[in-house]
Formats: C-alpha cells, sequence, structure tokens
C-alpha cells in the first residue's frame, strides 16, 4: 500500500481523549429528605425520619456506573475498532461514582474508528428522564431505538475536516436513573470517504444493547 500523508483531522483525533473529561458535568443534588408533620408526636417523628434516607434510596436503581470498559464485549470491540486494545482506555472523571466512560480508537491501515461508552448516573428517574429528553432535542433527525431501556433514541451525521469526511452515530439511552451514551465514529483516510450510515448506525446500536445489559445485570442501589 502506498505511503500517505497523515491528514490533520486524524492527527486531531489522534489527540489525548483526557480532554474530554475537562468539560464538567452537572451534579444532581443529594437524595430528597421526606418530612414530616409538625402535629406528630416526638417519638414518630424520629421513627419517620430514619426511614426517610431509605424511602428516597429506594427510588434510586442504580447507586453507581459500573466499569464502563467491561460495558460491551471483547468481540464487538474487535469488530466495532479493528486493531484496538480490547481493554479499551477510562477517560479521568472527577466523581466516578456519577460519570465514567471507556474509549477505543485504533487506525487499521488508514481505516479509522472511536467508540466510546459512557455511564451518568442521576439521583431520580425523572432527573434522569429530563436529561434525555435535553440531550436528544440538541440531535435532530434520528430516531428512537425500540427495546432498549426505558427510553433511546440514535442519530447518524455527517462531517467533513480538511476535505475528510467522517460519519458519528449517537446513541443516548436511558435505564431508570442511569444514562447510558454510545459514540462510534469512522473515517476511511485512503479513499477520502467514511463508512456507511447503517454500518455506523448498526455499530452504535449494537454497542449500546450491550452497554444497558451490563448496567442492568451490574450491582444495583
Amino acid at each position: 500500500m502506498r505511503s500517505l500523508p497523515m491528514p490533520l483531522a486524524l492527527t486531531a483525533r489522534l489527540l489525548p481523549v483526557a480532554v474530554l473529561a475537562s468539560a464538567g458535568w452537572a451534579l444532581s443534588s443529594g437524595p430528597f429528605a421526606a418530612t414530616t408533620t409538625a402535629e406528630r408526636k416526638p417519638t414518630q417523628k424520629a421513627t419517620d425520619s430514619a426511614s426517610a434516607p431509605a424511602a428516597s434510596a429506594a427510588t434510586k436503581t442504580y447507586a453507581a456506573s459500573p466499569e464502563p470498559c467491561d460495558g460491551v464485549t471483547k468481540k464487538t470491540v474487535e469488530s466495532l475498532v479493528p486493531g484496538a486494545k480490547t481493554a479499551g482506555q477510562e477517560i479521568a472523571s472527577t466523581d466516578k461514582s456519577v460519570r465514567r466512560t471507556c474509549s477505543w480508537n485504533a487506525l487499521k491501515g488508514f481505516d479509522y474508528r472511536w467508540l466510546d461508552v459512557s455511564y451518568e448516573i442521576k439521583e431520580t428517574d425523572e432527573a434522569a428522564q429530563k436529561s434525555y429528553e435535553d440531550r436528544i432535542a440538541d440531535k435532530s433527525g434520528g430516531g428512537a431505538v425500540p427495546g432498549l431501556g426505558d427510553s433511546a433514541y440514535s442519530v447518524v451525521n455527517l462531517t467533513t475536516e480538511d476535505k475528510q469526511p467522517t460519519r458519528e452515530g449517537v446513541v443516548i439511552a436511558r435505564a431508570s436513573n442511569a444514562l447510558v451514551t454510545i459514540t462510534y465514529n469512522g473515517s476511511d483516510f485512503e479513499t477520502k470517504k467514511a463508512p456507511g450510515t447503517d454500518e455506523i448506525n448498526k455499530g452504535a446500536i449494537k454497542a449500546a444493547k450491550e452497554a444497558v445489559a451490563a448496567l442492568e445485570g451490574g450491582q444495583k442501589g
């Protein structure tokens, strides 16, 4: 195969991914405290106070994010990101109990692929649903993914930088109080083309199904 200069777009994509973690994520406030009426007897108020945290915690299905690099199987990594180290690289996070992300990327010949699996834990189902709705509102042109979590959305877009097209698929899924986000993209730097929409969309959905299954099969709060 003839030798080609490395495009600027590829160089930018191969920079350390730790910068993704610096964007910061808004953390939810603590569990809502149950209130008691002033007319109750002191002993009853004490009992109600003691039970309030337990009642609040019961609504939080997932207490922490699972290991993100275990969110998809090695077989799936090998299929979606040929040449990548199957162990993945976890991105630094300020609070791993709230948000964790694992990334895989590789350049095989001139064919490039990138996969991110991200988990984010909210305090309540309602908070997760609001965040889900806000995020899909910014990603028009996609559609629902039936049977994935409580609700899921998939979208694929094509971008071009330095005359090099990249096709990227994003799947956002909500399962109770957790959000799962998959980002999967690719480029072919020899043909100056991008993978097909169907390939990227199916790959992102496959990873999302495995990531949600890993969440649901893991430890719950």
